[in-house]
């Protein structure tokens, strides 16, 4: 926690490529644990919730693919301050006032943990969402479409990454019992987000690295997948959740050393399989 309002620069960061430069970006919306004194004053959620509900250590498992030509782009603010993957207007009358009437508890303002608790001790103020969203939400995804826009002029595609947890368990939609995640869920939106080769080459990637694959099931992708997603246009945007067991103890919010290296090697290698495919769709010009 900041003692004073955030600065820009502290909310997110890019990692440039270090190797020859790949059409792959990858951006870790979620793991952000950053909150100022203004935010702090809103929120009824412990420093618990607070990791808990981030995608926890995602951001030390990406940061290797810039060493094969990939970017990188990590938000380091909470989730909590503002969600960067919901469109911005995906507010409710709980979380800010005059906010729209459908329930949205895990929209733009989250005003509910997961586990249900209230989240907010009242709707924030207009000008507060204001403030969020011109201090960290429009600059951060104006970043995201430069950086997909240049590599896209430059290479005639591009393919974006979004980068992800999940617990490891959760509720079937099916029987609504509780049930083991897939290792790994790659979302691309029923399969609309990103070119056939792009998605094959994740699922079978996964699969080959040792991990069990469901795609879709339960994460279809979130706004940066539909919002980016055009491989009509060369932009190719794939959700990747990694199941949490496979890099940290849940129960203690404790890093897995072995499973955080073993991911890093995942998302490297990924990385230069997906920046070696070569024009995936054609690309209307």
């Amino acid at each position: 926690m900041l003692p004073g309002p955030l600065e820009p620069d502290d909310c997110f960061q890019v990692l440039p490529p270090r190797g020859v430069e790949l059409p792959v970006v990858v951006e870790v919306p979620h793991a952000g644990l950053l909150v100022d004194a203004i935010c702090l004053s809103t929120l009824l959620v412990s420093a618990r919730a607070l990791a808990r509900d981030a995608d926890l250590f995602v951001d030390e498992l990406v940061p290797e693919v810039t060493e094969v030509g990939a970017t990188v782009l990590i938000a380091r603010t909470s989730r909590y301050f503002i969600d960067l993957n919901r469109r911005d207007d995906e507010v409710d009358r709980h979380a800010v006032e005059g906010g729209l009437g459908h329930e949205a508890p895990h929209g733009l303002i989250w005003h509910r943990a997961t586990d249900g608790e209230r989240a907010l001790a009242a709707p924030l103020p207009r000008c507060e969402l204001e403030r969020r969203l011109d201090l960290i939400y429009r600059p951060y995804h104006a970043t995201l479409q430069r950086l997909l826009d240049e590599k896209r002029k430059r290479f005639g595609h591009v393919i974006l990454v979004c980068a992800h947890s999940m617990p490891s368990h959760g509720l079937s939609f099916t029987t609504g019992k509780e049930v083991a995640r897939a290792d790994v869920v790659p979302g691309t939106r029923g399969k609309t987000s990103a070119a056939a080769p792009v998605i094959e080459t994740v699922d079978r990637f996964a699969r080959a690295f040792g991990f069990t694959v469901k795609h879709d099931d339960p994460y279809r992708g979130g706004y940066s997948t539909q919002h980016y997603g055009a491989p009509a246009r060369g932009v190719h945007a794939v959700q990747i959740e990694v199941a949490r067991r496979l890099y940290m103890h849940e129960s203690t919010l404790h890093r897995d050393p072995d499973g955080i290296a073993r991911l890093r090697r995942f998302y490297r290698e990924l990385a230069l399989r997906l920046g070696g495919l070569i024009q995936p769709v054609s690309v209307r010009r």
